[in-house]
């Protein structure tokens, strides 16, 4: 389980909101969204999920497909529950961002 992830609310839905965001890839990178730092936080309760949420840059055209792709999961996991997923800027998105794991894969290391 990805303990650093921000999350506040519902600890019982934690474990299967990160197995959910751990399944959406982005894919321009083959990584998951986690592994590269693109979720800021979690807020979630029984009736709505809320994913902070970053790209690789402002121009990423995997952003639809992206957020498309985190709706599907969370809702295949946690069934009918509102999903508000925030684009934001702040702070920018990088490479330190990235798992150890994420920036081996990627030869960055």
């Amino acid at each position: 389980m990805n303990e650093s992830l921000p999350y506040s609310g519902d600890e019982s839905l934690r474990p299967a909101i990160v197995e959910a965001l751990g399944r959406v890839i982005d894919p321009e990178m083959a990584l998951d969204i986690l592994s590269i730092g693109l979720v800021y936080g979690v807020e979630a309760t029984r009736e709505r999920v809320k994913v902070r949420l970053t790209m690789t840059s402002a121009a990423c055209p995997m952003g639809e497909l992206i957020v498309a792709d985190i709706e599907d999961a969370l809702r295949e996991a946690l069934g009918p529950v509102a999903i508000e997923v925030e684009m934001c800027w702040d702070p920018p998105w990088s490479p330190e961002r990235m798992s150890p794991e994420a920036r081996s894969a990627m030869g960055w290391e």
